[in-house]
C-alpha cells in the first residue's frame, strides 16, 4: 500500500504553508489605520467592518475633550511590514500607538502614553465609537462584570463598569470583540452632537492627573467578524441623458522643490495624459516694487529664477495641449494690507488686498499673463487667487471676491486678453458660500470662465451637488482645482504608499466625476509634492524612482478618451462608486469603478447595442492597471467580477 502523502512528512513543505497561509490571512485582514491614530475599522476578505478609535483626554471638570482627530495634532505615520505606527501628542501628553494585524479579522494596538508636563485631568480614555444604525439593536456582554452583563443584554443603554476585562459587541452582521491586557473602568454611552447617534465606549487608560515623567503602556486585542457581503451588484447605464464634459485628468504644477520636482515632472507627462495644467504665478518675484515696470524689468534680464521656471513649466503644459490656469499664492508686500503673513497668525490666514493699489494688482497680474504670451506664447485660460476664502495666501470676503472677479476681468478684457476669472478655487467644498455673491452677480458672469474647488474636505452628496448645481447656473465647467484627500499628508507621506489611501482617493475622484461632471480633476500634485511615484530621494525615500498604486490609479483614470460626457449611471449597492462617461455620437464610452468591499459578481445594463466589447482595466493592491477582456456585450449587458478593495475601468471598443 502507498504510503499517505501528508504536509506534515514534509517540513520545508510544511514550512512553506504556513508561512503562506500567514500571509493570506495579512492580505485579507487588514487594520484601517488613519495617519492621526484612529482606527476607522478592520478588512477581512475586502470587508470593512467598520468603528472608529480615537484617544480622549478629558479637563478636570469633564466639561471639555480633547481627541485625536484630523487636522487636529501633527501626527507621523509609518509601516513597518505588518505594523502601523503613529506618533503623535495631544498638548503635554506623547503618544505611540502600535497597530498589529494579526490575521483572522483581529489586530492588537498597543498604546504608549508619556508625560512631558504635570497634567490635571479627569482620565484618558481609548474610545471606540460605533454606528448606533448597526449597533442600536445589537447586544453586549463585558468579561469582569457583574452576572447580569456577563450574559448578552441590549446595547442601546448606558453603562459605567469597573474592572472589565474585555467586552463583545455583536449586531445582526457584525461582531466586535475587545478584550483587555488588565482590568479596566468602562462607560458606555449614546452620542447624538453630530447629527447622528453613535454608541461610544471608553476604556480608561488612566484616571485622574499625570506628572512630568509619568509612562503608561496598555494593549488591546481587537477581532470583527461577520457576514461577507459578497451580494451580486447590478449597475444601470442610461445614455439617453447627456452632461457636462470631462476633458481628462489634470494636474499641479506648483514648483517648489528644485532637485525632486523634475523627475516627477518628467515621469508623469511621459506616462500619463494630462488634460488641464495649474501652475503659479509668482507674484512676489514678478514685481516686488509697485513704481517698477516688471516687462521692461524682465526685457532687461532682470527675471527672478522661479519666475523662469514657472514659466517654462506653462509653456510645457501648454505646447502639449494642456490648457492653463495661473494662480497666485504669495503677494507681494504693496499689493496687501499689513504684513505679508506666510504662516497664520492667531488662526487667520493671509492678508486682504490694499484697496487702494487696486489698479495696480491689475495691471501687475495682466502685464504677466502678457509677457507669458509674448515670450512664449502661452495663452492663459483661467486665473486665481489660490484659496482666497481661507487667506492662502490672499484673503478675501465673498463679496471682495466678487469684486475682483469685475474689476480684474475687466481689465483683462480691456488689454484684450482671452483670459477669464475662476470663480472660487476654494479650500474646500464646504466653504460654498463664499462664491454666491458672484454666483448671482450678473455684472460679474461675462468674465467667470468656470468654477473650482479643492477635494480636501466637504465629501458629502449635498454639499458636491451645491458645486454642481452652481455650475449649471452659470453654464460654465466645473473644475477640482486641487484634487486629494488629506491636505497634511505632507507631514506624514509615508501615508501615500498605503492601499486605504489610494483607495480611498481614487474612491472620491469616482464620485467626483458622478456628483460634480468636472471638466478636469486637477491632481494634488504632480510634482515631488504629495507625489504619486516612489523613491528618487523624495520624502527620504531612495529607492529608484517608481510608481506606486496611487499613481497607477491616476495613470488609468487619464485613459478616459477626451470630450467623453457625464452620463448617470447607479449602483444598487453603496459599497460599489460608479460613473459613466459618454460620447452617443462617436459610440465612445468610459465607466469608472471602484469596489470598497469584497470580491463580488456585477451585471451592467443599458449598454448601447452599437458596442460590441468593452476593455477591462483593473488597479489595486497587487494589479497595476492589468488589462482583462475584452467582456463580450450581449443585449446591452455584460457580467463580470469586481476584485475586491479595487478600482476597475471599461473602456468601449
Amino acid at each position: 500500500m502507498k504510503a499517505l502523502f501528508t504536509i506534515k512528512s514534509h517540513p520545508l513543505l510544511f514550512t512553506f504553508m504556513l508561512l503562506l497561509t500567514t500571509l493570506v490571512n495579512q492580505a485579507y485582514s487588514q487594520a484601517k489605520v488613519e495617519p492621526w491614530g484612529n482606527i476607522t475599522g478592520i478588512r477581512k476578505h475586502g470587508q470593512l467592518f467598520d468603528f472608529e478609535s480615537s484617544i480622549k483626554v478629558f479637563s478636570d471638570n469633564g466639561k471639555h475633550i480633547i481627541s485625536t482627530g484630523k487636522e487636529r495634532q501633527r501626527p507621523h505615520f509609518k509601516r513597518n511590514g505588518n505594523i502601523q505606527e503613529v506618533t503623535t501628542s495631544i498638548d503635554s501628553l506623547y503618544l505611540d500607538e502600535q497597530v498589529k494585524d494579526a490575521g483572522s479579522g483581529r489586530i492588537k494596538v498597543n498604546l504608549k502614553l508619556s508625560a512631558h508636563a504635570d497634567i490635571v485631568m479627569k482620565g484618558i480614555y481609548f474610545c471606540i465609537t460605533l454606528s448606533d444604525k448597526e449597533y442600536s439593536d445589537g447586544f453586549l456582554r463585558m468579561s469582569g462584570a457583574s452576572d447580569s452583563l456577563k450574559k448578552f443584554v441590549n446595547a442601546n443603554n448606558t453603562y459605567d463598569e469597573n474592572n472589565i476585562a474585555g467586552i463583545e459587541f455583536k449586531s445582526i452582521s457584525k461582531q466586535l470583540k475587545i478584550s483587555f491586557d488588565e482590568p479596566a473602568a468602562v462607560m458606555i454611552k449614546h452620542d447624538t452632537t453630530h447629527g447622528k447617534t453613535e454608541l461610544q465606549l471608553y476604556m480608561a487608560i488612566k484616571l485622574n492627573s499625570l506628572h512630568q515623567g509619568d509612562i503608561i503602556e496598555k494593549t488591546y486585542t481587537l477581532k470583527a467578524s461577520g457576514q461577507i457581503d459578497r451580494t451580486p451588484v447590478n449597475l444601470t447605464l442610461n445614455t439617453q441623458t447627456q452632461g457636462r464634459e470631462f476633458d481628462g485628468l489634470g494636474g499641479n504644477f506648483r514648483l517648489q522643490n528644485p532637485k525632486n520636482d523634475p523627475q516627477v515632472i518628467d515621469y508623469c507627462l511621459q506616462n500619463l495624459r494630462v488634460a488641464f495644467g495649474r501652475v503659479e504665478l509668482p507674484w512676489r518675484f514678478w514685481q516686488p516694487n509697485r513704481d517698477i515696470d516688471p516687462i521692461a524689468s524682465a526685457d532687461s534680464g532682470k527675471l527672478h529664477p522661479a519666475i523662469l521656471k514657472a514659466m517654462q513649466m506653462a509653456h510645457r503644459l501648454d505646447s502639449m495641449g494642456a490648457p492653463v490656469i495661473l494662480s497666485a499664492w504669495f503677494p507681494p508686500a504693496w499689493a496687501v494690507t499689513g504684513k505679508v503673513n506666510y504662516q497664520p497668525v492667531n488662526g487667520i490666514w493671509g492678508n486682504p488686498l490694499n484697496k487702494t493699489n487696486m489698479d495696480a494688482i491689475y495691471k501687475s497680474i495682466a502685464d504677466y499673463i502678457v509677457y507669458l504670451k509674448n515670450k512664449y506664447g502661452v495663452e492663459v485660460k483661467l486665473f486665481s487667487f489660490n484659496e482666497s476664502d481661507l487667506g492662502i495666501n490672499i484673503r478675501l470676503t465673498g463679496q471682495e471676491h466678487d469684486d475682483f472677479i469685475k474689476g480684474c476681468g475687466a481689465y483683462f478684457a480691456k488689454r484684450g486678453l482671452k483670459t477669464k476669472m475662476l470663480l472660487g478655487d476654494n479650500s474646500d467644498a464646504t466653504t460654498y458660500k463664499f462664491i454666491y455673491p458672484a454666483l448671482n452677480d450678473a455684472e460679474a458672469k461675462p468674465y467667470i470662465g468656470a468654477i473650482s474647488f479643492h477635494s480636501w474636505r466637504g465629501w458629502d452628496n449635498e454639499t458636491l451637488q451645491k458645486w454642481a448645481d452652481a455650475a449649471t447656473q452659470l453654464n460654465v465647467p466645473l473644475i477640482v482645482g486641487e484634487g486629494s484627500i488629506d491636505a497634511a499628508a505632507y507631514s506624514y507621506p509615508d501615508i501615500f504608499q498605503e492601499p486605504t489611501y489610494a483607495l480611498q482617493e481614487i474612491n472620491l475622484y469616482t464620485r467626483l466625476l458622478a456628483i460634480c461632471q468636472p471638466l478636469s480633476i486637477l491632481q494634488w500634485q504632480l510634482t515631488s509634492d504629495y507625489s504619486p511615484l516612489i523613491g528618487g530621494g523624495i520624502f527620504g525615500n531612495n529607492e529608484p524612482l517608481h510608481p506606486g498604486q496611487r499613481f497607477w490609479n491616476l495613470k488609468q483614470l487619464s485613459i478616459t478618451p477626451g470630450g467623453l460626457y457625464a452620463m448617470p449611471i447607479r449602483s444598487d449597492n453603496v459599497n460599489v462608486s460608479c460613473a459613466a462617461l459618454g460620447d452617443n455620437g462617436k459610440n465612445s464610452y468610459a465607466i469608472h469603478l471602484v469596489n470598497n468591499g469584497p470580491t463580488r459578481k456585477v451585471t451592467l445594463n443599458g449598454i448601447p447595442t452599437s458596442v460590441k466589447q468593452i476593455q477591462v482595466y483593473t488597479t489595486n493592491k497587487k494589479k497595476a492597471m492589468k488589462q482583462s477582456g475584452p467582456l463580450v456585450v450581449n443585449n446591452g449587458t455584460v457580467t463580470f467580477k469586481l476584485p475586491a478593495t479595487s478600482y476597475i475601468t471599461l473602456i468601449s471598443r
